[in-house]
């Protein structure tokens, strides 16, 4: 049933759900100074009842080129004006864009899909959905999410000036504040590359042989979709598929969970292939992580993520995963670890393929949720790779669980952290916190009782830029060479220059916005 909305305030249904965390340890004690020099937030903008501030309704929706049209669903009125509400349809069945047109309003009352499954096999695109640079997206309610099947593509590039943003009805109205999370579902992106673990089919445990001793047929290792109530699969044989592009945009309040460990997030990616570009984006105050990725090959830059109730950066399922320039900063009222890191072995007999291998480089970590019990996670016989690394934490810097994941030979090289001074490393199931510190020194320029001289939080100072760098191009050639470590030097800072969003939580020096309210063009 659709919902029309006329009147200036405008109830809402969201669903706002604790996040399933992982241990719930609090650390004492750090080592090194601390210094972060943070300026005052920006101002959180106050509702008004009486119109905003002059943004004024479009006369009509645009015409897509899909079987079902835009939905006119009246106006809404928040702090910066009043908008045409502009509903998508349930699906989008043909290749369309929707235009940037002041004071229009893009609309998800529940589940919209770009295209329908194309299967693990297929070739080519079905349906193209393009946004503008400058369009707004917004959940209606707390069950509403975007989900670009397989088969499919997005294109969704803003600019540093116009970023694209996905948000919810409470944002749109100014009620949502720098504490709320989980308003609406996000944004999901799903391909035909491998997954490791499979909801149908059988799974990998020889490179051509699957669990019961067959050859093994990797179209069949099919994963569904978490957050969901309808069966929606991903996965597939092609390494090199494309689920579209994303740059420039945010994704606000986002997350919910049908039952623990059934979430989505920001940004679920689901089997992409390694065509697929996605960077200079933020999350902003996920219900659940704030993002997650199973299988497939993961290549993105620029991204900071904010206020996650759940970890910052999750993992899993096989993945291959290269990111560059990466900022994350928690509330201190949750999140739990800035990277978790798995690959499914525990349940099987044996260790499922492809194991997921993560590779991360130029890093700001601010952990400073007492929930957290370690900043980095890694388990399941996952390769973890970091590297011109920053990490501050009250707790344990990194924690290692299971044998195998040891085996995998964790690197760590150029990371610095001020870390909890009596346990710097953790590990469970077979390897000791010395083991992971043996990790840890056989790595180069790493040190766990690092004096920040951080500004803004996550700019560095002398102390930062006096460390060496470690050159991440022998790993892939995805990566650069870096002038610094960390996320952002004097000199690269501009990365988040006029498409991120401000809170109390963290405070960009040319934001867009604060993240509470709207941009307006």
């Amino acid at each position: 049933m659709k919902h029309i909305y006329r009147s200036l305030v405008i109830g809402s249904s969201a669903l706002v759900l604790a996040s399933c965390g992982g241990d719930q340890i609090v650390s004492p004690g750090t080592t090194g100074d601390i210094i972060i020099n943070n300026p005052a937030p920006t101002p959180t903008p106050t509702p008004t009842s009486s119109g905003g501030t002059g943004v004024t309704p479009a006369s009509e929706c645009p015409n897509i080129a899909a079987t079902s049209q835009l939905s006119n669903l009246g106006t809404i009125t928040g702090p910066t004006g009043t908008y045409l509400i502009c509903n998508l349809p349930d699906v989008i069945d043909a290749s369309t864009t929707l235009p940037y047109i002041k004071g229009v309003l893009y609309s998800m009352t529940g589940r919209v899909d770009v295209g329908t499954d194309q299967g693990p096999t297929s070739t080519g695109y079905n349906v193209v959905l393009t946004i503008s640079p400058g369009a707004i997206l917004y959940g209606a309610t707390g069950r509403s999410f975007l989900v670009i099947n397989r088969g499919n593509q997005i294109m969704a590039n803003g600019t540093a000036d116009r970023p694209i943003i996905f948000t919810s009805l409470q944002n749109i109205q100014g009620t949502a504040t720098d504490a709320d999370i989980g308003q609406w579902g996000g944004v999901v992106l799903l391909g035909r590359a491998p997954v490791a673990d499979c909801s149908s089919g059988n799974y990998n445990v020889g490179g051509n042989v699957d669990q019961n001793g067959n050859p093994f047929n990797q179209a069949d290792c099919q994963k569904n979709l978490e957050g969901t109530n309808v069966a929606t699969p991903f996965g597939g044989t092609d390494y090199d598929d494309d689920s579209g592009e994303m740059s420039y945009f945010q994704i606000r309040y986002s997350g919910f969970s049908l039952a623990p460990g059934n979430e989505l997030q920001s940004l679920s990616g689901g089997g992409i292939g390694r065509n697929t570009k996605i960077n200079h984006w933020q999350s902003f105050n996920s219900s659940d992580d704030g993002m997650e990725f199973w299988g497939g090959e993961v290549h993105m830059d620029h991204v900071a993520v904010v206020g996650a109730d759940d970890d910052s950066f999750d993992f899993d399922s096989g993945v291959q995963a290269y990111i560059q320039y990466a900022l994350g900063v928690q509330r201190t009222a949750g999140g739990d670890n800035m990277i978790e890191l798995d690959s499914p072995s525990s349940e099987y007999a044996v260790e499922a393929l492809p194991r997921s291998n993560f590779y991360m480089t130029n890093f700001t970590f601010i952990n400073q949720s007492t929930a957290s019990g370690q900043a980095v996670r890694a388990r399941g016989n996952a390769k973890l790779s970091l590297s011109n690394g920053e990490i501050v934490s009250a707790n344990p810097c990194i924690r290692i669980d299971g044998a195998g994941t040891l085996a995998a030979d964790p690197e760590f090289n150029s990371v610095v952290g001020s870390c909890n001074a009596t346990t710097p490393f953790s590990g469970s199931d077979g390897v000791t916190a010395a083991d992971v510190q043996n990790a840890w020194n056989a790595g180069s320029n790493n040190q766990t009782g690092f004096t920040f001289t951080l500004t803004m939080t996550y700019v560095n100072g002398s102390n930062e830029d006096g460390v060496p760098v470690y050159d991440p191009t022998a790993i892939s050639s995805f990566f650069e060479l870096p002038a610094h470590i960390g996320s952002a030097w004097t000199g690269n800072t501009s990365w988040t220059d006029g498409w991120t969003c401000s809170s109390s939580t963290l405070t960009f020096a040319n934001a867009n916005s604060a993240c509470s309210t709207l941009p307006v063009y």
